[in-house]
């Protein structure tokens, strides 16, 4: 009886190794695959949906309310399993986030093509424009200086790009409706104010010829207010070297991702 066991211990242990030898000989070969990545953009307010003209409250009394949102995006890129990054392509790397431009579900979709099939476990994407394509001249920028411009996310090219373009109106206990535009960016080379974000993602992201992730990241609103007063010079920022470092911090931890799908 023993000896029957023992025979029955080793055919099962065969078996499991014929399939794992099974298994490696057909991993999936994606070698010269592309596929697509759509990043969907969600802005919110804490817990709350975003919506124009809704008037938010902040834990410190103050409330804002927001008719115009907008922020620039650029050199997005995914790190796969093994560590390796495939930055999109630099002449299309850099996207506005405009909420005037959501869907029904008030989401943005950023549409990146011919991305290297692999399984991508993190996104990385800067907020605003850096300083190597900066320095690249109106020529270097090709057709998203014009798009910048048109959205109304540039100052003058002297000055650079508008990186977040945030205007409403804030009310505190003694103020009521006040104007409140933050328009954070970098100053020519004198003051940069770009942040990347590095989110990992909570399962992997499978870039196939066949499929079209998509990778659902919440923005929240409330945390470019984190720390701060807007009564006390926040309710207009624009190239000041003391407020705008801050708001581009607390812009940098803005981001998460909800969820991810493998279609």
């Amino acid at each position: 009886m023993k000896f029957l066991k023992y025979l029955f211990a080793l055919s099962l242990c065969a078996t499991i190794l014929s399939c794992s030898s099974d298994d490696d000989n057909t991993l999936e070969d994606l070698t010269g695959q592309t596929g697509e990545v759509v990043l969907k953009f969600d802005n919110g307010v804490g817990d709350q949906d975003f919506i124009f003209g809704t008037s938010y409250n902040k834990s410190n009394g103050e409330s804002f309310k927001i008719s115009s949102l907008k922020y620039i995006i650029s050199n997005v890129r995914l790190t796969d399993s093994d560590g390796n990054d495939f930055m999109y392509p630099t002449e299309d790397n850099a996207f506005i986030v405009d909420e005037a431009d959501g869907n029904n579900a008030g989401e943005i979709w950023l549409n990146l093509t011919n991305i290297d099939a692999a399984n991508y476990v993190s996104v990385t994407f800067g907020v605003g424009i850096d300083q190597d394509r900066f320095a690249l001249g109106a020529d270097g920028q090709g057709d998203f200086l014009d798009y910048a411009s048109d959205k109304g996310m540039m100052w003058s090219w002297a000055t650079g790009y508008r990186f977040i373009r945030l205007d409403g109106t804030y009310s505190t206990s003694t103020i009521t409706d006040d104007a409140l535009n933050i328009h954070m960016g970098s100053v020519g080379t004198s003051l940069d104010n770009y942040k990347e974000v590095t989110l990992p993602l909570p399962n992997t992201v499978l870039v196939r010829d066949n499929k079209t992730p998509q990778i659902h990241i919440k923005a929240d609103i409330l945390k470019i207010f984190d720390g701060i007063n807007i009564a006390d010079g926040y309710n207009q920022v624009h190239t000041d070297a003391n407020t705008t470092p801050v708001i581009a911090s607390n812009i940098q931890s803005m981001f998460s991702i909800h969820h991810v799908h493998n279609e």
